[in-house]
C-alpha cells in the first residue's frame, strides 16, 4: 500500500543561538496553516546540529510540543554555563543537592555556543509512536554518517535512559515510506549530513548500529539478557569469585542478528548504569565489547565513540587478548563482557596469549559474559571445539541463560534458496537451483564473467535499483597468502590466479587515511580484489561473488573437501588436544572447510553468483542451473 496523496511531510530549518530564540519561535508561527498546524499540533521529530572543522555535532529528539522542548534545551541554570565539559559528563563530579534533569542542558552548550541548526520535522501521519521509530531511524542513520563526529555525549544522544520498543500500532506500515521521503527532504537542505540512502545502508557502521529495529525473537533474547545482567549486579555482597560468574550463551547461524542484538545491548548496558529505574547498579560499572575480528573491532570502536561509550583513553572495544592480558596484570574484574563471535577465540596459546582457552580467562575475569556463538563459523584449528567441551560450555550456561536465534535476518529469501544453501553446505548435495524465490543463484562458466557481473552490480546507480549495491568477490582460502615479509615471486600482491584469471587478495592496497577506516568491501577499489574468510566473516554483501577453490570438489555425487588443496595454514596442520592426560593429534579439516564454505555462502542479501575451479562441481552446478524449470507465469 502506498501513501495517500493527502499525506504530508514538513521539514523545516531554523537557524539560532540562545540570543535569537524568540525569533525562531515566532518563524513557526510565520508558516502557512497547515504548516504550523503539522509543526505545533502534531508530534514533532527535531535534528539540531552545527559543524565545526569538517566534521557535525549533532543531536536527535522527538517532543509533543516543539516550542516549549526548544526552550528546555536553549534555556539553562546559569550555573552550568561556567562548568568543565568533563565535570558535565560527569554526574558524579556535580554538588549533591544538583538537580540531575540541568546535566542534559549543560550538554548542550555546544549548540548554543556556536551557530547551530534545528531541523524540524512533521507529517501528517505523526503519532507518539511513528516519531519514536522515526527518531530511532534517524539515529540508526545519523550515527552512521563519516562526517558526525565522535564526540561522546555531544554526538548522536537519544533521549530516554533505554530505548522504547514500540508494538504495532495504526500506522506502522507506513513507516518506511514516511522516513524515506523525509529523509529525501532532509537531503534538499545538506546532503553531506543526509546522503543517499543506500550508501548509508551498505556501510558496516549502518549494519552493526544499536539502533536497528529489533525482531521479535532479539527483542526477547535482549529483554532476557538485561534482566539477567540488572539480577546479577544488583545483588549485595556478590562473590566476585570465578565460580560466580555467570555465563549468558546466544546461538545463531550465520545471518540470525547475533550482530545487531549483542551491539544494541552493549548500549543499553550504558542506559541502564546512568537510568534512576537501575540505581542500583555500582557507580564504577564498567562493560567490554570483545571480538576476535579486526576490522569488526574498528567498525565497534567507531559506534563506541560515536555515541560516547568510549574513547582512546578508556577503551570498551578491544580484542580478547589484550582485554584478558589487562585485566590479569591489573588484577581487574569486570561487570559485564560481551563477546561477538566468540567462535574466534583461541582455545590454545597463540602470539602474545599464554593461556589455554580465552573464553575460559575471561570467565574468570567478569562477572557476567555474554557470549555469541556459532560452532559452523570455526576457521581455525586454533579455534576448535570437541563436542565435548561444546557440552560442557552449554551446562556452564545453563538452560535459562542459553538463548537460540534462528530467524534468518541477512539473506533475503522466501526460502528455497536458503534451503539450497543448507542442503549443499551441510549435506553436501546439489539440487536444481530454485527460480521461485527472490534470492538470485547464479551459476558461471568462467571466474572473468563472475568478476564483470560483480562490477556491473557495484556501480552506484540510481538509489532505487536494489539489484544493484555492495557486491564483491570472495573466495576459499586456497591460494597463497602472507601478511609478513615474504614476497610472491612474480608479483607484487599474494593474488588468487585461475588459467588467465588473476587478482589480489583483499588488503594488501593503498586504501588512504579514510579507506583504512572503513571494512574492507566499503573500500571502492576492493571491487577489483578479493575477499577472504577472515575479512567477510561478520558482514554482508548485497551480492556475493563467491569462487569456490580446488579444497572443494565433487565425487560420485557428492561435495567433498580436500585439506590437501588448501593454503590455509590453519586447517591444514593437525590440532593437539588433550584427551586424558595424553596429547593427541587430531585432523579437524573436514569441520573447518566445510564452515569456510558456509561463511562465504551465507554473506549475500539479495542474490550469489558462484564460479567452482573443480570441474566435476562446476559441471554439477551448471546443470543444476540448466535443469532448473522456468517460473510459472
Amino acid at each position: 500500500m502506498k501513501l495517500s496523496g493527502k499525506t504530508r511531510a514538513e521539514v523545516r530549518p531554523f537557524s539560532y543561538s540562545a540570543e535569537s530564540l524568540r525569533d525562531f519561535l515566532q518563524a513557526i508561527e510565520q508558516e502557512d496553516e497547515e504548516t504550523q498546524k503539522l509543526l505545533l499540533n502534531y508530534p514533532t521529530v527535531y535534528v539540531v546540529y552545527h559543524r565545526a572543522k569538517g566534521s557535525y555535532q549533532v543531536y536527535v529528539g522527538e517532543t509533543n510540543d516543539i516550542a516549549q522542548r526548544t526552550k528546555t534545551h536553549l534555556t539553562s541554570d546559569p550555573r552550568l554555563i561556567d562548568l568543565r565539559q568533563e565535570d558535565v559528563d560527569n554526574v558524579l563530579l556535580l554538588p549533591e543537592n544538583f538537580d540531575a534533569k540541568l546535566v542534559q542542558s549543560a550538554k548542550w552548550k555546544a549548540f548554543r555556543d556556536n551557530d547551530s541548526t534545528i531541523l524540524v520535522i512533521g507529517h501528517s501521519l505523526f503519532n507518539k509512536s511513528m516519531t519514536l521509530d522515526i527518531e530511532d531511524r534517524l539515529m540508526l542513520f545519523l550515527s552512521s554518517v563519516d562526517d558526525v563526529e565522535s564526540a561522546g555525549a555531544n554526538s548522536v544522544k537519544i533521549n530516554n535512559s533505554r530505548r522504547n520498543i514500540q508494538t504495532e500500532y495504526f500506522t506502522q506500515e507506513f513507516v518506511n515510506q514516511t522516513f524515506q521521503e523525509i529523509w529525501r527532504k532532509l537531503r534538499n537542505h545538506d546532503p553531506e549530513l543526509f546522503p543517499l540512502e543506500r550508501m548509508i545502508r551498505e556501510s558496516a557502521l549502518f549494519k552493526a548500529s544499536p539502533f536497528h529495529q529489533l525482531n521479535e525473537q532479539q527483542v526477547g533474547a535482549k529483554v532476557q539478557i538485561l534482566d539477567a545482567v540488572d539480577n546479577a549486579l544488583t545483588v549485595d555482597e556478590f562473590d566476585r569469585s570465578q565460580d560466580q560468574a555467570q555465563l549468558i550463551l546466544v546461538k545463531g547461524g550465520a545471518g540470525t542478528g547475533k550482530t545487531v542484538l549483542l551491539s544494541s545491548v552493549f548500549y543499553d548496558l550504558f542506559q541502564m548504569r546512568d537510568s534512576d529505574e537501575t540505581a542500583g547498579l555500582a557507580d564504577d560499572f564498567n562493560a567490554y565489547l570483545l571480538v576476535n575480528h579486526d576490522e569488526q573491532v574498528t567498525v565497534y570502536t567507531q559506534i563506541a565513540e560515536k555515541l560516547g561509550l568510549g574513547n582512546k583513553k578508556n577503551p570498551r572495544v578491544m580484542k580478547p587478548t589484550k582485554f584478558i592480558n589487562d585485566h590479569q596484570n591489573s588484577d581487574k574484574i569486570a561487570d559485564v563482557v560481551l563477546i561477538d563471535e566468540a567462535h574466534l577465540l583461541w582455545t590454545q596459546g597463540k602470539q602474545s596469549y599464554r593461556g589455554d582457552n580465552q573464553l575460559v580467562d575471561i570467565l574468570k575475569l567478569a562477572r557476567v559474559v555474554i557470549a555469541v556463538f556459532d560452532p559452523m563459523q570455526v576457521l581455525a584449528g586454533n579455534q576448535y571445539w570437541r563436542d565435548e567441551d561444546l557440552e560442557a560450555l552449554e551446562l556452564r550456561a545453563g538452560d535459562g541463560n542459553i538463548i537460540e536465534l534462528s530467524e534468518q535476518m541477512r539473506i533475503d529469501s522466501d526460502g528455497p534458496a536458503e534451503d539450497w544453501i543448507a542442503d549443499f553446505v551441510q549435506n553436501g548435495t546439489i539440487r536444481p537451483i530454485p527460480t521461485n524465490d527472490k534470492y538470485k543463484i547464479e551459476i558461471f562458466s568462467s571466474p572473468q564473467k563472475l568478476h564483470e557481473t560483480i562490477q556491473k552490480k557495484s556501480d552506484k546507480g540510481e538509489e532505487s535499483e536494489v539489484e544493484k549495491g555492495l557486491s564483491r568477490l570472495i573466495a576459499t582460502y586456497d591460494w597463497k597468502f602472507s601478511s609478513g615479509k615474504t614476497q610472491p615471486e612474480d608479483s607484487d600482491t599474494w593474488d588468487v590466479t585461475i588459467d588467465s584469471f588473476r587478482l589480489p587478495w583483499n588488503n594488501q592496497g593503498n586504501y588512504g587515511r579514510g579507506g583504512k577506516a572503513m571494512s574492507w568491501a566499503e573500500r571502492e577499489q576492493t571491487v577489483d580484489e578479493v575477499g577472504s574468510i577472515f575479512t567477510v566473516q561478520g558482514f554482508d554483501l548485497n551480492y556475493a561473488g563467491v569462487i569456490i577453490g580446488p579444497s572443494v570438489k565433487y565425487r560420485n555425487g557428492q561435495i567433498v573437501f580436500d585439506a590437501d588443496a588448501s593454503e590455509n595454514p590453519n586447517v591444514k596442520h593437525q590440532r593437539t588436544l588433550t584427551i586424558d592426560g595424553q596429547k593427541v593429534k587430531k585432523d579437524v579439516s573436514q569441520g573447518l572447510l566445510r564452515n569456510q564454505l558456509n561463511v562465504l555462502m551465507t554473506r549475500g542479501v539479495r542474490g550469489m553468483g558462484i564460479y567452482a575451479v573443480d570441474d566435476e562441481l562446476r559441471e554439477a552446478l551448471l546443470k543444476a542451473q540448466a535443469d532448473t524449470a522456468p517460473e510459472t507465469p
